[in-house]
C-alpha cells in the first residue's frame, strides 16, 4: 500500500501537464521532473527494502516519505488551484499519513523486540 503511490504519482505527472502546473499547461514543467525522480527513487528503495525484509531500513524510509508528505499536503492545498476538500483529506489521509502511521508503529515493535 505504501509504495503505490510513488509509481502512480509519477505516473500522472507526466502524463498530466496540469498535475502539478496551473489548469491551462500544455507540457511537462520542472517540477513534474524533480516530483517523479524523488518519488521513483524512494519507490526502488522500498522495493529493495521489501527484498531485503529490513525492518529498520523499511522504517528510515517510511519516516521519511511521512516527513514529505507532511509538506506535500499543505503545498498542494495552498498552491493547487482546484482542489477539492473531500478528495484532499481522503488521498491524504487514507493514502498517505494513515498508513505510514500504522506502519511506523508496527516497525518500531519489531525492532525494539
Amino acid at each position: 500500500m505504501e509504495v503505490w503511490p510513488m509509481f502512480l504519482g509519477p505516473y500522472l505527472a507526466l502524463s498530466d501537464p496540469t498535475f502539478l502546473g496551473s489548469s491551462d499547461a500544455s507540457s511537462t514543467i520542472l517540477a513534474d521532473w524533480i516530483y517523479t525522480a524523488r518519488n521513483l527513487a524512494v519507490g526502488f528503495a522500498f522495493i529493495l527494502a521489501y527484498y531485503l525484509k529490513s525492518a529498520p531500513m523499511l522504517f528510515i524510509l517510511i519516516f521519511v516519505r511521512l516527513f514529505t508528505d507532511l509538506i506535500d499536503g499543505p503545498a498542494f492545498w495552498f498552491f493547487r488551484e482546484q482542489v477539492s476538500e473531500v478528495a484532499f483529506i481522503t488521498i491524504f489521509l487514507l493514502g498517505y499519513y494513515i498508513p505510514a502511521a500504522i506502519a511506523l508503529r508496527y516497525l518500531w515493535k519489531q525492532m525494539t523486540h
